[in-house]
């Protein structure tokens, strides 16, 4: 068995169940034989991880709960005013890696938001969840401002979407390949795969 060692810092409460899910998909879609295990997720706001030393300090406690064995996602929300992930991406990896050279260390920012990728593969969520089975197919997904209230105002009345039930299961439920028209959600899989590929050690 190949089991990549995985540690996840995430923006979200949503995330902290809805990554692990994500990258176990990935993985499965790789190589049946990888099984990652994944240690329980980071969970940091998008504003405090941006501020000086505190990523940096997030990188440190997901390295040594690794005991520096293994690779680190950082997954978030990218939707701060002026953002940007083709900027703010890299100088955010960049001070990460910084802090843990010694580590396989990624960043992947969400052009606005997690959920804009179920819009990109709004055909494969249309009737789950509660969602209307009619979904309109989004030429630009990742323009959408406010990805949640998309969704939120295509269920039923009374029906909210919540982040922690409703994004793990739609993250079980999109296709990732329509997904991938959405180019954080490309920037996204490219990224896992080489984590999970570079985080292996046989057992």
């Amino acid at each position: 068995m190949i089991q990549p060692r995985l540690a996840v810092i995430v923006g979200g409460h949503g995330e902290c169940e809805a990554v692990p899910i994500l990258i176990r998909r990935i993985a499965s879609e790789m190589d049946a034989s990888l099984s990652p295990a994944i240690l329980p997720p980071f969970r940091a706001h998008e504003d405090k991880l941006r501020k000086e030393a505190e990523l940096e300090r997030y990188v440190e406690l997901a390295a040594r709960k690794l005991d520096g064995k293994g690779g680190i996602l950082i997954l978030i929300d990218c939707d701060w005013n002026d953002s940007c992930p083709k900027y703010d991406g890299p100088a955010l990896l960049s001070r990460a890696r910084a802090c843990r050279p010694d580590m396989k260390v990624t960043v992947v920012l969400a052009h606005r938001e997690f959920e804009a990728w179920f819009i990109a593969a709004s055909r494969s969520i249309s009737g789950k969840r509660g969602l209307r089975a009619d979904l309109e197919i989004i030429d630009d997904p990742e323009r959408v401002r406010g990805a949640k209230e998309w969704l939120r105002n295509r269920m039923p009345p009374g029906r909210p979407y919540t982040e922690t039930e409703d994004q793990p299961a739609l993250t079980q439920e999109f296709d990732m390949k329509e997904a991938l028209r959405a180019p954080s959600f490309d920037k996204c899989y490219r990224e896992i795969r080489w984590l999970l590929s570079v985080s292996s050690v046989e057992n």
